[in-house]
């Protein structure tokens, strides 16, 4: 199924169990994608707070949440003074 299908079904509430299946799933999709941009973010060079800024959540979210999931082989960027 196609994900603009599976947000079709995530948003159709007739059948409740189908719906959260496909939040379930829709979750997981999401999780992926920011993970594959916070590590393309890296790589440009791109600091956790400017991540952060532009996930809409603090330097420190954002770091925990990623920072033992990116490539170890990319090169963190220094704060920026």
């Amino acid at each position: 199924m196609e994900s603009s299908q599976v947000a079709e079904v995530a948003a159709d509430t007739t059948d409740p169990r189908a719906g959260l299946r496909a939040v379930a799933s829709l979750r997981v999709l999401t999780d992926t994608l920011e993970l594959r941009q916070v590590e393309a973010a890296l790589r440009a060079g791109m600091t956790w707070q400017e991540i952060a800024d532009a996930l809409g959540v603090s330097r420190q979210a954002a770091h925990k949440k990623h920072s033992k999931r990116v490539d170890p082989s990319i090169p963190m960027a220094r704060r920026k003074s």
